[in-house]
């Protein structure tokens, strides 16, 4: 049952079994009716990978499941959007600072299935990934996913390649929903996306 859980992984060898999640603080990721169905995992040494996720099984399909979704849905309905951010520590230090409407993606790729969970309860999302390259490209292909879903989109710029956990953390939640006021559409995330890469210092 631990194997099938997902929780336990046999050894290469055949003999026994160990813990997949050893040395990690562990996260308990639940459905929208708030039954566990996974669990998350942040190593506490520099051990790789950082995060940990459980396998896909019988009752855990990431593609249909958001961090934090069975606590922020009422928030989500009455805010009419929803923020996304990465990691589990950015949507739990955002409901901490009193953001409710918050969920993540569980690290991985922003999924069709995830934005129709959103889109039946509010029909505008905001994206608010970590603002290193990686988290910019993501959201990029989070918003071609939206985009034709017929939700309203925006993005919340995170200043100096931190993450909205980092950001909180450092500046408070004053400072967040200042972003949150901030936010761009997607025309113009997209705009400043294709001009950052370019050089003006000349004609050329």
């Amino acid at each position: 049952e631990l194997v099938n859980a997902g929780l336990a992984v046999a050894r290469n060898s055949g003999n026994g079994i160990y813990d997949r999640f050893r040395g990690r603080v562990m996260f308990p990721i639940c459905d929208a009716r708030g039954r566990v169905v996974g669990f998350g995992g942040r190593i506490m040494d520099n051990t790789q990978p950082k995060y940990l996720n459980s396998p896909e099984t019988l009752v855990f399909n990431k593609r249909h499941i958001l961090f934090g979704f069975d606590a922020a849905y009422e928030a989500i309905r009455e805010a009419g959007r929803a923020i996304v951010v990465e990691g589990y520590m950015d949507a739990i230090s955002a409901h901490a600072a009193g953001v409710k409407n918050v969920v993540a993606s569980l690290g991985t790729a922003f999924t069709p299935e995830q934005a129709k969970q959103i889109l039946r309860c509010a029909p505008e999302i905001l994206f608010a990934y970590d603002s290193d390259a990686a988290g910019q490209n993501a959201t990029l292909r989070a918003l071609g996913i939206v985009q034709g879903m017929g939700a309203k989109v925006k993005v919340i710029s995170i200043p100096g390649d931190k993450d909205p956990d980092e950001f909180i953390r450092n500046h408070g939640s004053g400072a967040f929903k200042n972003l949150i006021n901030d936010a761009c559409g997607l025309l113009e995330f997209q705009v400043k996306q294709a001009l950052s890469g370019t050089d003006f210092s000349d004609l050329e």
